[in-house]
């Protein structure tokens, strides 16, 4: 995402607004077990059982967390609580829900050791994520940082010709101001930050650019833009013909190469390096033999038209999105990203990733709901201020994941891992 420079000020003050310089070297600071000692590690069984449950549930809830729902003691009696979350209810389909960690986090927002659940069918995932959480734990933690936050709505106007939609131009540049203040009018927490315009022909497109708080913000800003939307079709000089909200130009739900040239959501970029004493241990190859499958999994990328390379995203947050009441559909888009690879001069191992479509909330939508609420306050995630933290920890976890499951390809270990958790026994 190439930016100017005005706008780069704007994100070195994001990123500094509390934080001092040195405060900010100290938070990402590496922190390394014989320094920082690590809490519990979750219990792990060859055969899934109430007693080893029972046992997770009880590491955890030293921790101060607490499972009412999640854990089957208590049951949903009344479903009005879904109010605004599903219409024409039925039931509830049940996910189970695993749990990783401790994942170390030197981030920005997030700075500790967390246990992440995630919500998944698929056997072999927690393992693989669990086993990446050990190594960057181990490794003195992942290295986080929410770099910029937006989310964006794309009106889309048509005029007769060329000549109105650029007396129409000349008019919108100088409301957006006035833009602002009917934004402002339908969220106490968005804000509209910047609009982009693009021409084709006698089409205008306009992507609204909005700061929306802890929540994802989807719905809040379909709300502003559309009161914005309103006051243009009765106030402009030059009348549209006709607009719709979305032109299908934000990128909302679908991957596109718009993630690259701007955000839509939250971009976050996390890394570590691991010694390569410990990357040998727990992923039985070299960092050689890793950079070498980085280097072919990545030119195939590139030739099957991948926006962006990596092993995968999706299924890291796929998993936590479903656990921690994200809209889950959001992963197409969050899900994109690239992850480089490189071999320090000690021989180690530095691994990073960059997200920059991570659509997250801690407020609105299904994190209100029981379960979801639980896994948001195992994180310490619940609630306003806590959105930047909860999109730190989502990056480290899927950093987590690719290190895990490139390990798992480089040391050709890939299908035996699957063959030993992702079948009945």
């Amino acid at each position: 995402m190439p930016i100017s420079k005005d706008f780069s000020k704007r994100v070195i003050e994001f990123i500094l607004q509390h934080k001092s310089p040195e405060e900010f070297e100290k938070r990402l600071k590496v922190r390394l077990p014989d320094e920082e000692s690590l809490p519990e590690s979750i219990h792990r069984e060859g055969v899934l059982s109430k007693e080893t449950q029972a046992k997770r549930i009880e590491t955890l809830e030293k921790q101060g967390a607490k499972f009412e729902y999640l854990s089957g003691r208590k049951h949903i009696e009344d479903p009005t609580i879904f109010q605004g979350n599903i219409e024409n209810y039925l039931g509830l389909a049940q996910i189970p829900v695993g749990i990783i960690g401790p994942l170390r986090i030197n981030g920005l927002y997030a700075h500790g050791d967390f246990y992440v659940p995630l919500a998944t069918t698929e056997g072999a995932l927690v393992a693989s994520y669990n086993r990446g959480t050990k190594i960057i734990s181990l490794s003195g933690g992942a290295r986080v940082l929410c770099l910029l936050e937006r989310v964006s709505r794309a009106p889309g106007f048509a005029f007769n010709d060329l000549i109105e939609a650029s007396k129409f131009l000349i008019w919108i540049v100088e409301q957006f101001s006035k833009f602002q203040e009917i934004a402002k009018t339908t969220t106490s927490h968005g804000n509209l930050e910047d609009f982009k315009i693009t021409v084709d022909g006698n089409q205008v497109y306009i992507n609204f650019e909005y700061t929306t708080g802890d929540a994802a913000g989807q719905n809040m800003v379909t709300i502003a833009t559309e009161a914005v939307c309103k006051y243009i079709m009765e106030q402009s000089p030059i009348k549209p013909r006709f607009y719709f909200i979305e032109s299908n130009m934000s990128g909302d739900k679908k991957a596109t190469a718009i993630s690259y040239l701007f955000v839509r959501g939250k971009k976050v970029t996390a890394e570590i390096t691991i010694p390569r004493n410990i990357f040998m241990k727990f992923l039985h190859t070299t960092p050689e033999m890793m950079m070498e499958y980085w280097k072919m999994s990545f030119v195939g990328g590139v030739q099957s038209g991948s926006i962006g390379v990596q092993g995968h995203y999706a299924n890291g947050l796929a998993a936590i999105f479903i656990a921690c009441g994200q809209d889950a559909a959001c992963v197409s888009e969050a899900s994109m990203g690239i992850t480089r690879v490189d071999i320090t001069k000690n021989g180690d191992l530095y691994i990073c990733v960059t997200l920059p479509n991570l659509i997250v909330g801690t407020v609105g939508g299904g994190t209100k709901l029981p379960t979801q609420s639980e896994c948001l306050a195992l994180l310490g995630c619940k609630g306003e201020g806590t959105a930047r933290k909860f999109a730190e920890i989502c990056a480290a976890t899927v950093l987590a994941g690719e290190i895990s499951i490139m390990g798992a390809m480089a040391a050709g270990q890939f299908a035996q891992a699957h063959l030993m958790y992702g079948r009945k026994k």
